[in-house]
């Protein structure tokens, strides 16, 4: 590929700022406006204000200069830049002038960093923006802020993103309980319900040791589905502090898919300092995120306190404590009540909370006190939380 000098100069200068132009020279056309909406957004940066450099104040038409095209902030300084952008007009640009990987990175920024509510909170803007996870969890912590109006387009970008992560999940949800077995021998025999172990122990009578052979006169095969299903519980009990957006989006979505599946029996419940019984809202996972009141304390023993009081058998009943477990209620009542519930035989999990790539976050002193007392403690995806739960109703 020839170098282009002229390109070359183009990009030191939308990474250095305007003070760059007396050696790169300035910009023009469509690196200009790049220029102007890179800072419209990273304009706004505090650690300008700390350095001492002058930065546009957001809504004003001030410091139109340049700005990393990684989002590092360059120089500005005041001048007569062009006509103010709204948030709207940015977004009509930034779709015009970026490819769509810059995109959803100015979008999470603008969201994210800097707390630009209008994302979602202004009708123009919601009809005009890509639905996707950073813009959900901006929807879920500013629906408080919204008219009906707002509300309801909101309620489009909901809706698509927890049908995305629906349809991904569902698919692992059937892979994990595809094939779950019982231990009831079958009548029908193939090779996908051969049961190895038991052959073997069935016809140990018949080994060979001079030929060190096993001759097989009764082959056991294991039974894949059952008519009469021994019902378990899975009892999803989900912090929904400030913090745990991700895992209450994850608890939704992977209680959803669950729901009706053959032999398990599935409750959400939702807790901060109260607890709220999300069950009846399990199918419509969206309206149940639009319904979460995120924030506020954790009270994890009562919520705790409350799943033992739905569990029907002990020994069928799996209750699932997701949280980063930073107890802001009585941390003693909480382990006495985790290990009353293993004593009685249920199955506790600990599960940690995941951010949005699945990174674990929890206090982990309280983890280990809650392994000490009979729980499993760790982290899971919500695949991994589906295969579990296999595994345990099909064992």
């Amino acid at each position: 590929m020839t170098p282009d000098p002229a390109a070359d100069l183009e990009r030191w200068r939308l990474i250095l700022g305007a003070p760059a132009e007396a050696a790169t020279g300035a910009l023009g056309g469509d690196a200009a406006a790049r220029d102007r909406a890179l800072g419209w957004l990273y304009g706004r940066d505090p650690e300008l204000a700390r350095r001492g450099v002058r930065a546009r104040a957001p809504g004003t038409g001030e410091g139109a200069g340049g700005d990393s095209a990684g989002g590092r902030s360059g120089d500005r300084t005041g001048g007569s830049g062009p006509s103010v952008l709204t948030t709207v007009d940015w977004l009509d640009e930034v779709h015009r002038l970026f490819p769509k990987e810059t995109i959803e990175r100015l979008e999470r920024d603008a969201v994210e960093r800097y707390e630009i509510h209008d994302i979602v909170t202004d009708p123009a803007v919601l009809e005009r923006i890509e639905p996707d996870r950073s813009l959900l969890r901006a929807v879920l912590r500013t629906k408080h802020l919204m008219n009906p109006e707002v509300l309801a387009l909101a309620r489009r970008i909901v809706d698509a993103v927890v049908r995305e992560l629906m349809d991904k999940l569902a698919t692992e949800v059937r892979q994990a309980f595809h094939g779950t077995r019982s231990r009831r021998p079958s009548r029908i025999r193939n090779s996908r319900n051969f049961d190895f172990h038991g052959t073997v122990r069935a016809n140990l009578a018949h080994y060979r040791p001079d030929e060190r052979r096993l001759y097989i006169e009764h082959p056991r095969f294991v039974s894949r589905t059952r008519r009469h299903v021994e019902q378990w519980q899975l009892i999803l009990l989900v912090d929904q502090s400030g913090s745990m957006l991700d895992s209450v989006i994850h608890s939704a979505v992977t209680a959803a898919c669950l729901w009706g599946l053959p032999g398990l029996k599935t409750h959400l419940v939702a807790f901060d300092t109260a607890v709220v019984d999300l069950t009846s809202d399990v199918t419509d996972p969206a309206e149940l995120l639009m319904k979460a009141q995120l924030g506020g304390g954790t009270d994890i023993a009562r919520a705790v306190a409350y799943g033992a009081g739905l569990v029907d058998n002990p020994r069928r009943a799996i209750v699932a404590v997701i949280s980063d477990f930073y107890e802001g209620g009585d941390a003693g009542r909480l382990v006495r009540e985790v290990r009353r519930l293993a004593e009685q035989g249920t199955c506790v999990l600990g599960l940690a909370a995941l951010d949005g790539e699945a990174n674990p976050t929890y206090d982990r002193d309280m983890g280990r006190r809650l392994a000490d007392a009979g729980a499993h403690v760790g982290a899971m995806t919500p695949g991994r939380l589906a295969e579990f739960v296999a595994e345990r109703i099909g064992s």
